[in-house]
């Protein structure tokens, strides 16, 4: 086959029974990191089903227990042609949020890949079981047809990152001969449009956090005791209030980050709509400024009481569990810090600040306009047709800085995903659609990669 034919026939693998049957077993395969889950099914993925795929390609591949002691284990694996020739470092995660099977709507489950017209259902059809697996397929194609690659390439599979992405950042420490290359090629998240393909070079950072209230043990009658004992709902929703305008604009002078640059601003300019209320966020931004270059809070849950059924009770304790996704630009050590002496300034010292969860995901951003991402733009541009959405970050959160501060990489993602995919939720799909011209894009990419002579520095 010539180049032309080798992305024809793998954007059509998609439709493919065999494809089908790949991912069904993946999606079979119970591998959450969080409370429903169990570690040998993190063992299990890697050993079972990344294995058998990976080896018959000419991969060497080890799977390393977790350094940490607890958490998820990792797999490494290289497939070295030419030391001379350039390498690329792969990434994905195995691993996906508890299932929730009775949030899904009846005659789906969420670890049964089921096929509704463009639309395949199943946890982790969307994140990421299919989009590591469209980028294996991908290379293995050209190595089917064509023997080799004219690359190198590394590839790292992680199983917690649903959690954290706990020992991530020790294991790349302990193993960076293991996994050094020349760029990270990876795919994780939506895309902007669906039928556009998104490339992005970093992602913005998170904090989970815990406000909360605690006056008094019990709850007393609300007659009784009426005017006289201080409501802890009350008092919360007022601090709430100091964080967050009505509107959703960030109220805590450090939250209120200082990247969001000229050139930022060019690179954001002319992206479509995501879905949004036209009178929420920072008001003088527009709502791409908004999600890919600015910080936003969420309540992401409010307890006091039984909602379920109110009492006639003052409650003693509120507690709302908050979530701060920030860009480059926010001091991530002083984010915390800088809430508590707001709240004080404000007068809310009873409400008490508790980081909770995993650790803090730290903010990047890698330069549109660097070399490696002019080629891949160009690579995607010519084997879709296409313009590309480039994003300077991705509005969710991943471990991105593991590779651009300890492995020292170019960063690009290209997500095979999209915005409204139900990722972390019920009914979480993939599209074919989009898997299909995933394969186009990565093994035109790769093909491109493979023939060059004067690869981006």
């Amino acid at each position: 086959m010539n180049d032309q034919q080798l992305v024809d026939t793998a954007h059509s693998l998609a439709e493919g029974q065999a494809f089908f049957d790949t991912l069904s077993r993946l999606i079979a395969r119970r591998s959450i990191s969080q409370s429903e889950g169990q570690v040998k099914d993190l063992h299990a993925y890697l050993q079972q089903d990344m294995l058998p795929l990976l080896e018959p390609m000419g991969f060497d591949c080890r799977i390393l227990d977790n350094p940490t002691g607890s958490g998820g284990p990792f797999l490494i694996a290289e497939r070295i042609e030419d030391e001379k020739r350039p390498t690329i470092l792969i990434y994905g995660h195995g691993d996906v949020c508890n299932g929730e099977a009775a949030r899904w709507r009846s005659g789906l489950n969420p670890f049964v890949l089921s096929r509704e017209g463009d639309r395949l259902y199943g946890r982790g059809t969307a994140d990421n079981k299919i989009q590591h697996l469209i980028n294996i397929l991908a290379l293995r194609h050209i190595i089917e047809h064509r023997g080799s690659l004219g690359f190198n390439v590394r590839l790292l599979i992680e199983m917690g990152e649903e959690t954290g992405s706990k020992g991530l950042h020790q294991l790349c420490e302990a193993h960076r001969q293991e996994l050094a290359a020349d760029v990270l090629i990876a795919s994780d998240g939506p895309r902007l449009q669906a039928d556009i393909p998104t490339m992005f070079m970093g992602s913005r950072g998170g904090v989970s956090f815990e406000l909360r209230v605690d006056l008094r043990e019990g709850e007393f009658h609300s007659g009784n005791f009426g005017g006289l004992l201080a409501d802890p709902v009350t008092l919360l929703a007022h601090a709430i209030a100091t964080i967050v305008d009505a509107r959703g604009q960030i109220l805590v002078p450090e939250w209120r980050p200082d990247s969001l640059t000229d050139d930022i601003r060019a690179a954001l300019r002319g992206l479509p709509d995501r879905r949004h209320d036209a009178d929420w966020g920072e008001e003088s931004l527009t709502p791409a400024e908004r999600v890919f270059g600015w910080n936003s809070f969420a309540v992401l849950a409010i307890s006091a009481g039984n909602i379920a059924a109110p009492q006639n009770a003052i409650c003693g304790t509120a507690r709302a569990a908050c979530q701060l996704r920030f860009v480059v630009g926010t001091n991530m050590d002083e984010l915390l810090p800088s809430l508590r002496r707001h709240l004080d300034a404000h007068g809310y010292p009873m409400v008490e600040v508790h980081e909770v969860g995993h650790a803090p995901f730290k903010a990047t951003r890698f330069p549109p306009d660097h070399p490696w991402v002019r080629f891949v733009e160009r690579s995607i541009m010519h084997s879709t047709g296409k313009s590309v959405h480039v994003l300077p970050n991705l509005a969710g959160s991943l471990p991105n800085d593991v590779f651009t501060d300890i492995l020292g990489l170019p960063t690009i993602w290209i997500p095979h995903s999209h915005a409204e995919c139900g990722q972390h939720g019920p009914n979480e799909h993939a599209l074919v659609s989009i898997a299909g011209e995933g394969l186009r894009i990565m093994t035109a990419l790769f093909l491109d990669i493979g023939k060059t002579t004067e690869l981006p520095s």
